[in-house]
């Protein structure tokens, strides 16, 4: 017996074994709540609603492509640009409504430091949404 019982013989020890059967009997009980339960969830209301004739509109951001080439030379829409041309063009589109994207393609031979300063002329004209574009590297097979 599981309990123990009115033996004498007991050793005084504790009982090793786990009583499995009121356990079975919750995860039974548990079961039958989910089976009876579960239809009630797929429950749905009616409604009638209304008909709209329009299409939905998709609005894509206006994005300016600026290029940096390895000798540091700056392309704003695939057009040659001086630094500070580029700076007065980002205050001109910084100051709109809804202000472009930037997508920001850089050579891997290009300093650093002239990403850094298209970077914060960008974010100085109130442009805070920068994306780098890179190419896909060609794996072998």
């Amino acid at each position: 017996m599981a309990f123990g019982g009115l033996d004498r013989k007991s050793n005084g020890a504790p009982m090793a074994e786990i009583n499995m059967t009121p356990l079975i009997d919750v995860m039974l009980v548990l079961l039958v709540i989910f089976i009876i339960t579960a239809p009630l969830f797929t429950h749905a209301i009616r409604l009638d609603l209304p008909k709209v004739s329009s299409q939905a509109v998709r609005e894509t951001p206006e994005t300016i492509t600026l290029s940096i080439d390895g000798a540091g030379k700056l392309y704003w829409n695939d057009k040659p640009i001086a630094l500070e041309q580029m700076r007065a063009q980002f205050v001109a589109q910084g100051k709109r409504a809804e202000p472009p994207e930037i997508h920001l393609r850089a050579s891997r031979d290009t300093r650093y430091d002239v990403i850094a300063q298209v970077m914060g002329a960008a974010q100085s004209a109130g442009l805070n949404r920068i994306g780098f574009v890179t190419d896909q590297v060609k794996t072998a097979k």
